[in-house]
């Protein structure tokens, strides 16, 4: 009497992989909606991975092992023609249809997944580097800015947003370096947190100047800059004197076109040596408040997107 099967047994069809899919895209939406959704789909993803997997490795044994390798011999035997002839082509195998299911559920999960994270993805990442630049912006004539004298001048970045992108910055003229302007113009954001930093003495406010979105405010004779908020000090280059900021303040870059001072964009600075036109700056990529930007602990912080 024949043995019931003889062959290897191969699971029909099942609903597991459909429902595996739907657990990982549910998954990804939760990462998006709510902690709970994905909790959810994590559960429904590893219950039926669970299913599917023992539904794969379940009645995969022979039955009887030396008979199938018999019907192997015998099934190569019968490819060996009688007369000595060329050897018999074997027949065609049909790809099964378990396994296109398979790769179909798979497949068809892979794309529901991707049509639900990548725009995630580009909503959350793209942003961070789109319209991060910063245009030169005009704040007035050169005779506005006498020779050693530090000027407060505040503009408006963006004009569509109004005073909530109004920036400040220290511009002091520094006299002719070789036949070039020279300029010192200092950020207002504390290297500590990023707080406004206030000049350390009077201002000249009866020779305020109003141009366009730009205010220019003289100053008497200051001492340096600090900040209010946790005690950072600087001195007049924007060198760290005292308090917890980890760098020297911040700079603007510039340029001069048609007798018009115009303000590019910023950069930070490790520390400045010298004064003046005569001042070496050192000058590095900028970076947040409260980061070094040399040393070894420069290198602790990760890798900021454009700003």
């Amino acid at each position: 009497m024949q043995p019931h099967d003889q062959h290897p047994h191969v699971p029909g069809p099942s609903l597991w992989p459909v429902g595996f899919a739907v657990g990982v895209v549910v998954l990804l939406i939760g990462l998006i909606v709510s902690w709970y959704v994905a909790g959810l789909g994590a559960v429904i993803a590893l219950a039926f991975a669970f299913l599917w997997v023992r539904d794969l490795t379940t009645g995969t044994a022979l039955v009887d092992a030396p008979d199938v390798e018999a019907e192997h011999a015998a099934a190569a035997a019968s490819l060996l023609p009688a007369d000595g002839g060329e050897p018999a082509t074997p027949p065609a195998e049909r790809y099964p249809r378990s396994k296109f299911l398979e790769a179909s559920t798979l497949g068809l999960g892979a794309v529901i997944g991707g049509l639900v994270t990548v725009p995630a993805l580009g909503f959350m990442v793209a942003p961070a580097f789109l319209k991060q630049g910063q245009k030169d912006h005009d704040i007035g004539p050169l005779t506005d800015y006498p020779e050693g004298t530090f000027v407060i001048a505040t503009w408006m970045s963006d004009k569509s947003q109004g005073e909530v992108s109004r920036r400040t910055a220290f511009v002091r003229y520094n006299g002719l370096l070789g036949s070039q302007p020279s300029y010192t113009i200092i950020s207002n954001h504390c290297a500590h947190l990023g707080c406004p930093v206030q000049p350390n003495g009077p201002l000249d406010d009866k020779n305020t100047k109003q141009l366009a979105d730009v205010t220019l405010i003289p100053t008497v004779s200051i001492a340096g800059f600090g900040c209010p908020c946790h005690g950072g000090q600087y001195d007049t280059e924007g060198n760290r004197t005292a308090g917890p900021p980890v760098r020297a303040l911040d700079r603007y870059s510039f340029s001069i076109r048609n007798g018009r001072l115009f303000i590019g964009k910023p950069f930070s600075v490790s520390h400045v040596e010298g004064t003046g036109s005569a001042a070496k700056i050192h000058k590095w990529t900028l970076a947040f408040p409260g980061e070094h930007v040399n040393g070894l602990e420069s290198w602790l912080y990760p890798i900021q997107p454009p700003h």
